[in-house]
């Protein structure tokens, strides 16, 4: 189960990357070009919907105790999907402006051309301070995995540290009972000891 869930993440995290990287080339791109690869990073946001969803559907079998890490996994690439989307939604506007500018002409208008150009730049920051952001976001998962791990490994040594406790318990009852059962034959050899020298006794009476 988890080694599919392992496989879907790699999907995403690949997808995910190659959005990334078109929707901050969208507002550079020639009008032809740029059309395209709206167009493209829509059916791309699309797949990583349906990775999401499987994604999700994987977590629901996981066993109860030990989806926790699993579903802090799935709020992140949630809110990745999330941050996506947003860029992706400033870079069209910024596409729509300038479309709608390459329409109308530029004569007298360069005033427009610097607000776009401003927009633009606005973007290209934008999107690099949501890739740090992201990148925070990946290592604060990172750590709570780390931090669930370590939990996990705590749990098992806790586990083994009573299992060990158990098995010298019952050592002890079966070296005990042992004990019992040395003594036990002592008693009994000793019984039949007296009564072999009883009855050879009687017989030396009657002979």
């Amino acid at each position: 189960m988890s080694s599919d869930f392992e496989g879907y993440e790699q999907d995403f995290a690949v997808l995910t990357a190659e959005i990334t990287s078109k929707i901050s080339r969208v507002p550079r791109l020639p009008p032809d070009e740029k059309k395209q690869m709206v167009a493209n990073v829509e059916k791309q946001l699309e797949e990583a919907k349906e990775l999401l969803e499987q994604m999700d559907l994987e977590v629901r079998e996981i066993p109860p105790q030990s989806r926790g890490m699993y579903s802090n996994r799935m709020r992140s690439y949630k809110q990745e999907m999330g941050k996506l989307e947003t860029d992706f939604k400033r870079s069209r506007i910024a596409y729509s402006d300038e479309v709608r500018n390459e329409l109308l002409g530029d004569d007298g208008n360069s005033s427009e051309n610097q607000l776009i150009k401003l927009r633009e730049e606005r973007a290209h920051l934008l999107d690099n301070t949501e890739r740090l952001e992201r990148s925070s976001r990946r290592l604060e998962a990172g750590y709570q995995i780390a931090v669930e791990t370590e939990q996990i490994g705590q749990e098992m040594l806790e586990n083994l540290s009573h299992d060990r406790e158990k098995i010298q318990r019952a050592r002890e009852r079966l070296r005990e009972t042992d004990a019992n059962l040395g003594k036990s034959s002592r008693i009994l050899t000793g019984m039949l000891r007296r009564e072999l020298q009883f009855l050879t006794a009687c017989r030396k009476e009657t002979s």
